[in-house]
């Protein structure tokens, strides 16, 4: 028979436990109530069950302001942004490899907007733009404010990546005869893909939820969160409730594809022999 686990294993479980309480009970608790029957309210008990809030959000009807176009933005911008991000962050890497003068500082300087309020970012961004005459709009300065969220994640991530890559291999390729590009593209990018997906779901999420960085920046044309924002001043439906459920499974079919995408390439991967750092 095997030992008996201790004490603090029961005790660091429970604390699990209400951790994964805390952190999907308000999660569970708005799926259920977006089922709300047409006379149901903002809370409990459930009054009937219907989809009724779902066709009001798909319709535009009931106070929701322009929910299917916000949500099209943010999907746009979030598509953008992880492109983005993954291309800048995959440039700097490789960039990195090698010290240089001024290299840390600079290092510093790019993630130090972590640490800056979002707000007085996004302000910073549109006093600017206002300064030299320039209009916002999504994909100018909403997009810059995007990406000053969206890239220290990305950095940090991509360094980690790029330091566990083995240049044993890039060096194989070198006396193959491999030019620079050929090395990156056959042998550094391939390894290091599931790396560079992780960077780009990061940036994805980053800028689909972004708030406070657009809520000054993106000119004329809400984002799918700014619109959620004006709802709660003006929907007393479950309605609310029903485009919260919707973009949770937007959220959460997004982690699916990159996460099977991650497990395909490590697959095919390992049954091909190639290296499995990431």
């Amino acid at each position: 028979m095997g030992q008996p686990r201790p004490k603090s294993f029961y005790v660091l479980g429970f604390f699990f436990l209400l951790f994964l309480a805390f952190l999907y009970g308000p999660m569970i608790v708005i799926f259920i109530l977006s089922f709300q029957g047409p006379d149901g309210g903002m809370s409990f008990p459930m009054v009937g069950r219907s989809t009724l809030w779902f066709q009001q959000l798909l319709s535009g009807t009931g106070r929701i302001g322009d929910i299917p176009s916000a949500f099209v933005r943010s999907l746009e911008m979030a598509l953008v942004a992880a492109a983005l991000t993954a291309a800048i962050c995959v440039s700097a890497g490789m960039a990195f490899r090698r010290r240089f003068r001024g290299s840390g500082l600079l290092f510093y300087t790019a993630v130090s907007s972590l640490v800056m309020p979002s707000l007085f970012v996004g302000f910073g961004i549109a006093l600017g733009f206002k300064e030299l005459g320039w209009k916002t709009s999504l994909f100018t300065s909403g997009l810059g404010a995007q990406l000053t969220w969206t890239l220290p994640f990305g950095l940090m991530i991509t360094f980690a990546t790029i330091g566990r890559f083995d240049r044993r291999y890039e060096e194989a390729a070198t006396d193959l005869g491999a030019s620079s590009w050929q090395r990156f593209r056959d042998v550094i990018l391939p390894i290091i893909l599931p790396g560079v997906i992780g960077v780009a779901l990061f940036g994805f999420t980053l800028s689909y939820d972004e708030f406070a960085r657009s809520s000054l920046t993106v000119g004329t044309a809400n984002t799918l969160p700014l619109e959620i924002w004006a709802m709660t001043t003006a929907a007393t439906s479950p309605v609310l409730f029903a485009l919260g459920t919707v973009t949770t499974v937007v959220s959460f079919c997004v982690l699916t594809a990159a996460l099977v995408t991650i497990g395909v390439i490590m697959r095919r991967r390992a049954g091909s022999g190639r290296p499995a750092t990431s």
